[in-house]
């Protein structure tokens, strides 16, 4: 079934009873977070939130429901994407780079159903009556103060709307670019975009200062889940992620023009605020923000948004997230990156088995990654040119292990490593970028990394010892023990 909404998917979460309805009254400053914070370290995620009842800042009660924690589990995220396990969509993809034209007619024909689906990938655009545009509000309607907009934790610089797909266009090749940004309150028609400066939608801000024009940009809050999802995956320049959610949706996602710019949106969202950056102004201080690391992000300087326009549907929810000490509901979309990008990954590196990103690393602390070693250095290697592709160059640690470790496995994981490695021979550092969030780094973006050799080491690499073998019992006596292990009692 293709969730085409917002309001499917909470349907489907229901459905599968994963939704938890919370009818008291809650602040959506402070209050709203403090529960669904406890909630999400509950064992697997805990549920799915619906607020019904959220007071705003003066008291007054919203005129609209707030869900979080969405996407805060392993099933949640597979639904969200259409499939039993998030793995389906790594094979997916896979399947589409062995695009080989095989011999013969019967063969090229077996190509056809692959190459139909891909001709579903890209956006359609529609025009007159989108859900999206029920209610428009202009000029001096504007008035953020009417939405739940959340204050996520004591410290922060205000109000954030955090579950985002940030529109943009490059200014010279005309190419979208959806990303979830996290936008602070500054007024009733004014926001700060936080985009860091590793983050596309900053490329094209300065693209468009270098050019002296003022910059459109559209904010949307909920759409179907798969477009939700794609907006925080780390995508590669130049795909479109509207073109990545078709992909995932097995559905072509369907936009219409913003009714204030020049830009697309959802024809289904939930949201959207409209406006425009002026390159000529001043930028404004955004933050602090309690952030994915699990602490307080620095405030800083960061472009002012002006609304020019804010719709929605009639019957609005407004979806939002929290981000703070791991493990949160952010957790599980970085996981859904984990399993549908490790084909890419192989693509360019073919000996990589598995990875995975713990949640205690806070996805760009610590990268384990399993590899089918066949030559001295080839850690080394892989490493490298991790630190080398897209985003994974913040990874602030890379432990590398044999192909029989589970990586997903920290416990496992850790056991391997910390038993395979002589920490001087090992170890090697490195400087490049960090993370902006990364209060640790010697300075602002720029720090260094630690890659782990926990491989099997060969003599090449002057490791003249035995190496030993990892404890097993023999299957025979695991067979027979399983044969009367119900018998035991335990």
């Amino acid at each position: 079934m293709t969730l085409d909404t917002l309001q499917d998917f909470i349907s489907e979460i229901d459905r599968l009873g994963e939704l938890h309805r919370i009818t008291h009254p809650v602040r959506a400053h402070l209050e709203l977070c403090e529960i669904a914070d406890r909630v999400s370290k509950m064992p697997g995620g805990g549920k799915a939130l619906l607020f019904e009842h959220v007071l705003l800042r003066d008291g007054s009660r919203s005129e609209w429901p707030v869900a979080i924690n969405l996407f805060g589990s392993m099933r949640r995220m597979a639904a969200a994407l259409g499939v039993g396990a998030l793995d389906e969509h790594g094979r997916r993809i896979t399947e589409l780079l062995d695009l080989k034209v095989p011999e013969g007619l019967r063969g090229k024909l077996s190509l056809l159903p692959r190459l139909f689906e891909v001709a579903k990938f890209p956006p359609r655009v529609k025009s007159g009556g989108a859900p999206c545009q029920e209610v428009v509000w202009r000029g001096d309607e504007i008035d953020l103060d009417r939405l739940p907009i959340i204050t996520c934790w004591p410290e922060d610089g205000g109000p954030y709307v955090t579950l985002t797909m940030c529109i943009s266009k490059d200014p010279a090749r005309g190419i979208r670019n959806v990303g979830m940004y996290r936008v602070q309150q500054l007024g009733k028609r004014e926001v700060a975009m936080h985009w860091q400066r590793h983050k596309t939608g900053a490329e094209h801000f300065r693209q468009m200062a270098e050019r002296g024009e003022t910059m459109p940009v559209c904010i949307v809050v909920g759409a179907d889940p798969a477009s939700v999802y794609s907006a925080s995956a780390p995508l590669p320049p130049g795909i479109d992620e509207f073109i990545f959610a078709g992909f995932l949706r097995r559905a072509p996602v369907k936009l219409t023009k913003a009714v204030s710019c020049d830009l697309e949106v959802p024809w289904d969202a939930e949201l959207v605020l409209e406006g425009y950056i002026d390159p000529r102004e001043a930028l404004v201080v955004e933050g602090p923000f309690g952030d994915h690391t699990g602490f307080y992000s620095e405030a800083d300087l960061y472009p002012k948004v002006h609304l020019t326009a804010v719709t929605m549907r009639k019957s609005m929810t407004y979806a939002t997230t929290i981000v703070g000490r791991p493990p949160m509901e952010d957790f599980y979309l970085g996981h859904a990156t984990e399993r549908i990008f490790l084909p890419l990954m192989k693509l360019n590196l073919p000996e990589i088995v598995d990875y995975h990103m713990p949640a205690e690393g806070g996805f760009h602390n610590l990268v384990f990654v399993s590899i089918d070693k066949k030559y001295p250095g080839q850690a080394y290697k892989v490493m490298n040119a991790l630190w080398g592709m897209g985003l994974m160059s913040l990874a602030k640690v890379v432990v590398v292990v044999d192909q029989e470790v589970d990586v997903r496995n920290v416990q496992e994981a850790w056991w391997a490593a910390l038993n395979n490695i002589d920490p001087e021979r090992d170890t090697r550092f490195t400087m490049g970028p960090v993370d902006v969030l990364d209060h640790a780094s010697r300075a602002f973006t720029y720090g260094s990394k630690m890659g782990i050799d926990a491989t099997r080491k060969l003599p090449e690499e002057g490791f003249t010892r035995s190496w030993p073998k990892v404890i097993e019992m023999d299957a025979a006596t695991r067979a027979a023990v399983d044969a009367i292990w119900p018998k035991l009692g335990l």
